[in-house]
């Protein structure tokens, strides 16, 4: 594959890259103002409940507590939206760079077969002239016998035990080339990962697909894949992993 149709394959990759990246930051912003929206009414909502708590009916103070539990569950809705978009947003940018990784490997294990094919062709244009020049100068000793004598024809002519081992090292030389071979580099998806990235998921592994956060304040991984803890959508209300649920149980 020739080097312009590398760039431009990896170019067409990237045509739509800005304006997704646009729109993730948008949305991001997006759900970020509307998080800090709802802790501002938030704020708001308690300094007045708190300022007239002990002239509320119990009836009223459920509802009004009711009342701000949802605002944080919505608040914290969004927080986990703008988290998910961030996670994707990152994976984005990952997978190109990872693409150009695996193309920048192709085009240097491709340049490398060109040079060796290269060689190869000039070495046996080489044998081929060597062997001409052998079979001319082996007519000319034949030439050269007929008015010999029978002693001059016995004779062992010279340079040939020479000519015998170049022989056999060029063919030896021909034998070992076609041996080598260029190790093609994997498709995308095998190149590292960064080893930066955290971990989440009780799988150990990086993000990546649809996640879930764990709503107990203290949970030790905090974030799951769909796959892994069973889930296709996202659950209504509070959702707890299968650790966090165990200990919930038993108390």
């Amino acid at each position: 594959m020739a080097t312009g149709l590398h760039l431009e394959q990896y170019l067409d990759s990237l045509e739509n890259l800005p304006t997704e990246l646009q729109r993730n930051f948008h949305l991001m912003r997006d759900l970020d103002q509307r998080a800090q929206d709802v802790m501002r009414n938030i704020d708001q909502i308690s300094d007045e409940y708190l300022s007239g708590v002990k002239g509320l009916s119990p009836e009223k103070r459920s509802e009004q507590m009711s009342k701000i539990q949802k605002m944080f569950n919505r608040a914290k809705e969004y927080s986990d939206d703008k988290v998910q978009l961030a996670i994707q947003t990152y994976e984005l940018v990952d997978k190109h760079i990872r693409r150009l990784d695996s193309d920048l490997a192709k085009f240097e294990a491709e340049i490398k077969e060109k040079a060796l094919n290269n060689n190869k062709k000039e070495e046996d244009t080489s044998s081929k002239k060597k062997g001409r020049k052998k079979k001319e100068e082996k007519g000319k000793h034949k030439r050269k016998g007929v008015n010999q004598s029978d002693e001059e024809e016995t004779t062992p002519k010279p340079g040939r035990k020479k000519q015998k081992k170049k022989m056999e090292t060029d063919s030896a030389s021909k034998s070992v080339i076609p041996c080598l071979s260029i190790a093609h580099p994997s498709d995308v998806m095998d190149m590292p990962v960064d080893p930066n990235e955290p971990t989440y998921c009780l799988c150990h592994q990086v993000s990546y697909g649809e996640m879930i956060a764990c709503d107990k304040m203290d949970c030790p991984i905090e974030w799951f894949h769909f796959a892994c803890v069973g889930l296709t959508t996202k659950p209504k209300g509070k959702w707890y992993c299968p650790k966090c649920s165990t200990e919930r149980k038993k108390k």
